[in-house]
């Protein structure tokens, strides 16, 4: 089934790196919902295969296709298989995501690149290879970044992840200016505490009562929470002059003081 009116995203095909994982996932299905086809990329092609085998169930045209996002070369690759499947890509989400808590005297290296590139790096990559269609195909488009509430102030006990997605809401608001010219949108969402894999082994019992106890709303969001913005920043009811922005889907956590 799809919408009408505004938010309707028919004729539309949308590419969601980290479609694969649990907020990926739901946004595939709500842009799908919407009347997108959509491109699945992720690292892993049985978690990929699944996840278009949900989404033709539910009659969404789409396909699955692998990627390493941090590599250029790849996600040039995987653009031109989503292009060849589903056609010109107007829609762009990045949702990777990749954690880790481990206290700032130790973090090596290693681990600062890793995080940085997966979270941060990544997403300037697939920006730049999307962008550049989007403006050969002389259609205009939508990237959507998927930042955090740790992007600032930032959390305790994720400080690479925290630099990485302040970064992210830097360089969504860079590319908002540069590429306006183009009519392509570049915004972020800040999602809150929704449970996924990269901060399962974070959510101990302590750590989430007080999260609880600084978010307004009392819970943990659901992935389909994040469904309606994404939508609304893919959609026409948006185009134009929603650019830049970072939206909040926190329950009121940023919101929060003592």
């Amino acid at each position: 089934m799809t919408s009408s009116g505004p938010f309707d995203l028919t004729g539309r095909v949308a590419a969601v790196i980290g479609g694969t994982g649990v907020l990926g996932g739901a946004m595939c299905h709500g842009l799908g919902a919407a009347g997108a086809s959509v491109a699945v990329l992720g690292r892993s092609m049985e978690r990929g295969a699944a996840r278009v085998a949900a989404l033709e169930a539910e009659g969404i045209r789409a396909v699955a296709i692998p990627v390493e996002a941090t590599d250029p070369a790849d996600l040039e690759r995987a653009r031109r298989d989503a292009e060849a499947a589903l056609g010109p890509v107007d829609i762009l989400v990045n949702a990777p995501g990749v954690n880790s808590a481990t206290p700032f005297l130790e973090i090596t290296l290693e681990e600062w690149h890793r995080l940085l590139d997966a979270n941060l790096t990544s997403v300037f990559l697939a920006c730049q290879v999307f962008a550049r269609s989007m403006i050969s195909h002389g259609r205009g488009g939508s990237i959507i970044n998927i930042s955090s509430a740790s992007s600032g102030p930032p959390l305790s006990r994720v400080l690479t992840y925290s630099v990485a997605k302040a970064g992210l809401n830097n360089l969504t608001q860079y590319l908002a200016r540069e590429l306006a010219p183009q009519s392509i949108r570049v915004n972020a969402i800040a999602p809150g505490f929704f449970p996924a894999e990269q901060n399962r082994a974070l959510l101990s019992e302590d750590r989430l009562r007080s999260i609880m106890g600084h978010t307004p709303a009392g819970r943990l969001g659901e992935p389909a929470e994040l469904v309606g913005t994404v939508v609304w920043l893919a959609s026409p009811a948006a185009s134009g002059y929603v650019t830049g922005a970072i939206i909040r889907v926190d329950g009121g956590f940023t919101a929060m003081t003592i």
